[in-house]
């Protein structure tokens, strides 16, 4: 068995889950990267090293006996890949080491506003640049260009980042408490509802007009502006109701809060190319998944 010179540690990472899962959907899912970009990955390594990894088994994959021993060492290479960049953690503390950090301009205060300042208080040494973009494509060019170490934004990527699920956003329906409707709200309902929006042509209403056209809604606007301090004024004035994310909005007293049913929700994540993390960035993802784990501890305990 001879390796390709392209084999990669992401064709690696991609095998061992679909091992671990059963299912190449499953195993993107689990890494929130597109199912196709998986596959393909998985038979260009196939290619590469001549043998066939898996086997149909009804509706999963099973490890043919070659696959078997390739996922054993891949587990050590990868086991391995993870120590060694412990050392390098461990031998930097991060003093004087920049952070840049891409995002969009919806997740930017999640950044500037919860994380940054927290990890500021630990790691005060560390400068955290924000390298803003206009949507996820710019996001991951951000990352594959080098001019971001990490990247706050919205799964699933492309096959060639690495993604690590930060925390899941229900978009919630903001009213006025007189609006008559049905609670949770159906999706029907926003068909001709005035809602309060973003400026056309912004990021934000983009990011809005992509989720009303997925789930086939057209309502009406109201008003058309990126004065978010004044979104909820404007719902209480009664000028339209406000389509926005739960744990976005400050001051809702007053106002009638709903879900929608099916529920609206956005997964976000933390992104990086596949190589070696300086260890500074290293030290915000960890700090990130603890400070993700404590909000669901607080959530759901």
């Amino acid at each position: 068995m001879s390796y390709g010179q392209g084999m990669n540690l992401r064709q690696l990472r991609y095998v061992v889950a679909t091992a671990d899962h059963g299912t190449m959907t499953s195993a993107a899912q689990a890494l929130y990267v597109a199912q196709p970009a998986l596959s393909r990955a998985v038979r260009e390594l196939e290619r590469e090293l001549g043998v066939e990894l898996f086997a149909r088994s009804g509706r999963g994959v099973v490890l043919t006996a070659a696959g078997e021993q390739v996922v054993r060492q891949a587990r050590i290479a990868l086991d391995a890949v993870d120590a060694i960049e412990e050392l390098s953690v461990a031998r930097a503390n991060g003093r004087g080491a920049e952070l840049r950090i891409a995002t969009t301009s919806s997740l930017e205060p999640e950044l500037t506003g919860r994380l940054i300042p927290r990890f500021a208080r630990d790691q005060p040494a560390v400068r955290v640049r924000v390298v803003r973009c206009d949507g996820r494509d710019q996001v991951a060019a951000a990352i594959r260009a080098g001019r971001a170490d990490l990247a706050l934004t919205d799964l699933p990527v492309p096959g060639d980042l690495s993604a690590h699920p930060f925390e899941q956003r229900e978009v919630v329906l903001i009213s006025p408490p007189n609006l008559k409707v049905r609670e949770p709200v159906p999706l029907t309902a926003l068909d001709g509802m005035r809602l309060v929006l973003p400026a056309r042509g912004s990021a934000r209403r983009a990011e809005l007009d992509t989720m009303l056209e997925r789930i086939g809604a057209r309502p009406v606007a109201a008003v058309e502006s990126d004065e978010r301090g004044s979104w909820l004024g404007w719902v209480r004035a009664g000028m339209g109701s406000l389509m926005w994310y739960r744990n976005q909005l400050d001051d809702t007293e007053g106002l009638a809060v709903r879900s929608f049913m099916p529920p609206i929700t956005r997964m976000i994540g933390l992104v990086h190319a596949h190589r070696q993390l300086p260890p500074v960035a290293r030290d915000f993802l960890a700090f990130a998944k603890e400070t993700a784990k404590e909000a669901r501890h607080r959530d759901h305990p």
